[in-house]
């Protein structure tokens, strides 16, 4: 269980989501509750509401962190890759994994259904579409080189995106008999590799 946490001075709207995050780790999402993370910051039950109107709205800047946390790692994952198409299109998918086990807190508020209309939350909806979009742009990119097969690039994005997403939640769901940092990479590596073996123009 995580300690708690005191919350002093500075942000007070980080140290809420962040509360909510360590609660999240020990709970299920849908018994959180406004004043519980409350006295886990340390603060009034009042005080989130400075910040934060209901639950749905600090679930919804949880989700958003999480997302601009993917965008990072599988941006970085793009950069640490060899200059070709299928290449970047594998780290994209490894880094998705990665990230999705390294925070599983974040993974389950993102994909979870516990938060209300997206229009209410356009910051979540962008951060959301942008994750997305570096899925769709290494997909594409591969398409231009003639790397990837022809067709719908948004189909094939939702293609990719199913497969990373499943195997993320099958190993934070401790379905897979895998734990270990280097055996969580060789696996998504794999899993990766058989995916785009599909959507690659000739074999890979």
């Amino acid at each position: 269980m995580a300690e708690k946490t005191a919350y002093h001075h500075g942000d007070l709207r980080q140290a809420l989501i962040d509360g909510a995050i360590s609660l999240i780790a020990e709970q299920d999402v849908s018994s959180l509750s406004l004043r519980e993370v409350a006295r886990r910051v340390g603060v009034s039950h009042a005080a989130p509401y400075r910040h934060f109107q209901d639950k749905e709205s600090l679930l919804a800047a949880v989700a958003e962190e999480g997302f601009i946390g993917l965008t990072e790692a599988m941006n970085r994952g793009i950069e640490q890759a060899p200059d070709e198409p299928l290449k970047r299109l594998e780290a994209t998918g490894v880094a998705y994994v990665q990230f999705a086990v390294a925070h599983p807190s974040h993974y389950r508020v993102m994909f979870g259904s516990y938060q209300g209309e997206q229009a209410s939350h356009p910051e979540r909806a962008q951060a959301g579409w942008q994750a997305f979009q570096v899925l769709f742009n290494a997909i594409e990119a591969g398409q231009s080189a003639l790397a990837v097969r022809a067709g719908d690039t948004m189909q094939l994005g939702w293609v990719a995106w199913s497969t990373v997403h499943g195997l993320a939640m099958l190993l934070i769901d401790g379905r897979l008999p895998v734990t270990q940092a280097q055996d969580i990479q060789a696996l998504s590596e794999f899993v990766t590799r058989t995916l785009i073996a599909g959507l690659a123009r000739e074999p890979y």
